[in-house]
């Protein structure tokens, strides 16, 4: 449990974290991290779904020696979850990325990385050393451009893609488009400032270079779309409404040219599943994982809770592969009641742009052990030690009626 010295009088749970950083933040950025799409029903609904379920405390089962940890990507990680990929942190502070990263080494804890972070992933990568990360991916259309970022995170060290599959389309975000959101011109996408020209190498070419396209008039990013008889791919410089979206993609050609690029340095992942289906489909096509996931609420409002997901796609997995999940987690219970509903992993995203805004990587360091405190007190008083251990057996869930049934 956290020492008397560690806490953190004016912050000590999530719910106030949150708080902090609503004051923090800027309209914009507040608005971007912070909305569901549409009504936000499916975002709520992400936060409810915990509290459908209640913890059956197990007594006498002497939890003086508790490990939290859990084996990910051959490493201990100190808890039950990592940190999300999330994008553009350096709206939330100036540490950005680099912040998060430098907290999840120091807490030990593994790092998700958006593919449209506001640092470079080679950047992310020296700063996280050896304590594991991986890449968030949009597959684009134009397979160039991911195929360069996937080489670039092979050879910095990378442990695995997370494929985003759930954004063919992207979700109507309306505060995103009544604020006309886009990202402040003295940021950048970092991962694909390089394909705007060189970068390293000669600084006098490099610095040549930039002044010639500086003259240039630049052409403005176009979002792909069909025509009526054809599909016509993005173009232009990559931005996140331009090019993250791909209506294109499917499980028989992309999941496998995907492999044969990330072989064998990088497993990969998908990162929105949500039925039994398509966990069976993942499954079939060789994928190391799976991340219960629906974009934290915003992509298909109405879609259902990723909690509600996860035991149909726990059960279509039979253990063949990990399954991981993201979405609503705003306390150390609710760690808890994931993993016992089968989840071998959790990831965690708002919280953690909420801890950069409150105080950049000490922010993100307060994120962390104020979860972790709480998933250890949590499986000392249900009477587990051991991670592994955490099951069904210690939940019952709540009908609409308010009468206990057990799973």
């Amino acid at each position: 449990m956290a020492k008397g010295n560690q806490h953190d009088l004016d912050c000590l749970t999530i719910d106030e974290l949150e708080q902090h950083a609503y004051h923090l933040m800027d309209k914009q950025t507040r608005d971007y991290y912070n909305e569901g799409a549409d009504s936000g029903s499916t975002l709520r609904e992400n936060l409810d779904a915990y509290a459908k379920y209640r913890i059956r405390p197990r007594v006498l089962r002497d939890v003086s020696n508790i490990d939290t940890s859990v084996e990910m990507f051959g490493r201990k990680n100190s808890t039950g979850f990592g940190v999300a990929p999330t994008a553009m942190q350096c709206l939330a502070h100036h540490e950005g990325e680099m912040g998060t990263a430098r907290a999840c080494k120091k807490a030990k804890v593994a790092m998700g990385l958006s593919s449209f972070a506001t640092t470079s992933l080679e950047d992310v990568a020296e700063a996280s050393e050896d304590n594991p990360h991986v890449l968030q991916l949009y597959l684009f259309e134009d397979r160039e451009h991911s195929r360069k970022l996937i080489q670039r995170a092979k050879k910095a060290g990378y442990k695995a893609v997370f494929l985003t599959v759930d954004t063919p389309y992207l979700g109507r975000r309306n505060l995103e488009i009544r604020n006309q959101f886009k990202l402040p011109p003295h940021f950048k996408v970092a991962n694909f400032a390089e394909e705007e020209g060189p970068s390293g190498g000669d600084q006098q070419a490099a610095n040549s270079a930039n002044e010639a396209r500086q003259r240039q008039p630049k052409a403005a990013p176009e979002a792909g779309y069909f025509d009526g008889e054809k599909r016509v791919a993005p173009k232009g410089p990559i931005t996140f409404h331009t090019h993250a979206a791909n209506p294109t993609l499917n499980w028989e050609r992309d999941i496998e040219w995907l492999k044969q690029e990330c072989s064998p340095e990088m497993e990969v992942w998908v990162k929105g599943v949500a039925t039994g289906e398509d966990a069976i489909l993942a499954v079939h096509h060789g994928v190391n994982g799976i991340v219960v996931s629906n974009h934290g609420g915003r992509q298909l409002n109405g879609a259902l809770a990723t909690l509600d997901a996860l035991p149909e796609v726990v059960e279509a997995v039979q253990g063949k592969i990990p399954v991981h999940v993201d979405g609503g987690i705003r306390h150390g219970t609710d760690i808890f009641k994931a993993l016992a509903l089968g989840a071998d992993f959790c990831w965690v995203g708002r919280p953690a742009l909420w801890g950069l805004a409150y105080k950049g990587q000490a922010g993100v360091e307060h994120m962390i052990r104020l979860l972790s405190d709480e998933f250890r007190l949590c499986m000392g008083l249900a009477g587990v030690t051991k991670v592994k251990d955490i099951s069904k057996e210690y939940l019952v869930k709540i009908d609409k009626s308010g009468f206990v049934a057990k799973l």
